[in-house]
């Protein structure tokens, strides 16, 4: 690379009380490159990022703007000094919109000092333009989905001449087009001369997006190398410090009995005449785009949601409509898709919200036993690898991948008979996905039946004995293992099948 870095950061270390979240670890980010940030959660991927925005002060070691020392006391500075951060859920104005969301603060005034209106919709125009998309200047922000939300958001920063831009996990919640859009604007922006650093568990979108790959393990700076020559055991390898295995570990298990039989569930506008049946010992995948009708099935066969038409029967019984309750009662656990929002009370400790599914079993006479509780959680946070300080440490202080594990702790803690998981791997590392992967072909060896809805294609085809796909609220195809490939779920996911 000639000239100095755009931004780096030299030898940076920094602690919270006894945790050491960064421990001398340098980054250069240079213009015209995309740069990859991986990482196991917990890692230190955050904090270097809180670093680089202004968030965090190091507490040893330097934050260098074109080889300069220079100190961001806060968020503002690193904005003044042309970094920019696209999070994962982007926090715009919602009713406001689009260019207002773009200018805020910044307005464009006429000579009589009011805004200029038509000034600021041209303006947002051109910047979308410069990006290559096409998004309505004078759209509400509330009507936008994720895809355009962040598109949003790049185009305010390269409206106030960004010049870094770090992307945090900014395709959890995309589809498949729309990862391909916003690739495309990556590499626009890289031309326009931008340093992008990417952070992302998908190593496919490392290999195929960034030049360069730091990779963190335990806070402390692993390697800093071109992705060229690389593969993805070499920086799995690097990332969790071990030979990984199989990231698949599927066990052969014997398919028993039909424990959940669901027929012609209609829910008017959302899915229409849905049928399958998912077996002991059996994992079934739920595929499809987003949008087509996956979690909305998920959540009407437990009850969260009233069905219009259709029967459910767990283990040949039928279960009535609309009653999580009775799901629960007849063997069914939900594993939702928003973990913060669906699966944990984040307020509560470990122990807490592991214990929540169980409170009857729980409970000494008229109060709820704490000896119990924390006995039920300590058993699961052994059974499920989970790293924590204490039992009752509130949830909100662990990584994704562990607050993924207290949500399966939780309803596996019920001894359920059908799991139904939703995008169970979703936002969290490869080492702790290999984990999660392993638990489920574990309990379908012991006789549970899971339904696992996932966008993630290789997970699918390395995990399920069948693949349902969905397109448009209906089922479009039944694959068996043996027949699944890329092509053939995803020309039932588009609707090309017959």
């Amino acid at each position: 690379m000639s000239g100095p870095p755009t931004l780096a950061l030299a030898s940076v270390s920094k602690s919270f009380g006894a945790v050491r979240a960064l421990r001398e670890v340098s980054l250069e980010l240079f213009a015209g490159e995309a740069h990859a940030l991986a990482g196991e959660n917990g890692a230190g991927k955050s904090t270097l990022v809180k670093t680089l925005a202004g968030v965090h002060r190091p507490d040893s070691g330097q934050v260098l703007l074109n080889g300069e020392p220079v100190v961001f006391h806060n968020p503002a500075d690193a904005q003044r000094a042309g970094v920019a951060v696209i999070y994962q859920e982007p926090t715009l104005f919602p009713d406001l919109s689009v260019a207002e969301n773009i200018f805020m603060g910044r307005q464009p005034r006429t000579t009589l000092g009011r805004i200029d209106r038509r000034a600021m919709r041209a303006e947002a125009a051109g910047l979308f333009d410069r990006l290559g998309v096409t998004v309505d200047p004078e759209q509400p922000a509330r009507g936008l989905s994720i895809a355009d939300q962040q598109l949003v958001e790049i185009a305010k920063a390269i409206s106030r001449d960004a010049r870094v831009l770090i992307m945090d996990e900014p395709t959890a919640a995309l589809s498949g087009n729309e990862v391909t859009r916003l690739f495309s604007v990556v590499e626009a922006l890289r031309e326009q001369g931008c340093a992008v650093l990417f952070i992302s568990h998908r190593l496919d979108e490392i290999f195929s997006l960034c030049q360069r790959v730091t990779t963190l393990r335990d806070g402390a700076w692993i390697a800093s190398e071109p992705v060229a020559g690389l593969t993805h055991d070499d920086l799995i390898r690097r990332m969790v410090g071990r030979e990984l295995g199989s990231l698949y570990p599927k066990q052969d298990s014997e398919a028993g009995e039909v424990a959940l039989r669901v027929e012609r569930l209609t829910r008017e506008g959302v899915f229409t005449d849905v049928s399958f049946e998912v077996r002991r010992g059996e994992i079934v995948a739920l595929a499809g785009l987003v949008g087509a009708g996956r979690s909305e099935v998920a959540r009407a066969v437990f009850g969260i949601d009233r069905w219009d038409a259709g029967t459910v029967h767990v283990a040949g019984r039928p279960l009535p409509p609309a009653s999580p309750t009775a799901a629960m009662a007849a063997g069914l656990a939900l594993v939702p898709e928003d973990r913060r929002q669906q699966g944990l009370v984040m307020e509560m400790s470990i122990e807490r919200n592991i214990g929540l599914t169980g409170l009857r079993s729980l409970r000494r006479g008229p109060v709820i036993s704490r000896a119990a509780e924390r006995a039920r959680a300590r058993d699961w946070a052994v059974r499920l690898r989970l790293k924590f300080a204490g039992l009752g440490d509130g949830v909100g202080v662990l990584s994704g991948g562990n607050q993924q594990k207290v949500v399966l702790a939780k309803w596996l803690a019920t001894e359920p008979s059908v799991l139904i998981v939703d995008e169970p791997t979703r936002g969290i590392d490869v080492g702790t996905k290999a984990e999660v992967h392993r638990l489920l072909s574990e309990l379908a060896g012991q006789g549970i039946a899971v339904l696992m809805i996932s966008s993630d294609l290789p997970e699918v085809l390395g995990m399920a004995d069948r693949v349902l796909v969905m397109h448009e609220g209906r089922i479009t195809a039944e694959i068996p293992r043996t027949e699944a490939t890329e092509e053939s779920v995803m020309s039932a996911a588009t609707g090309r099948a017959a």
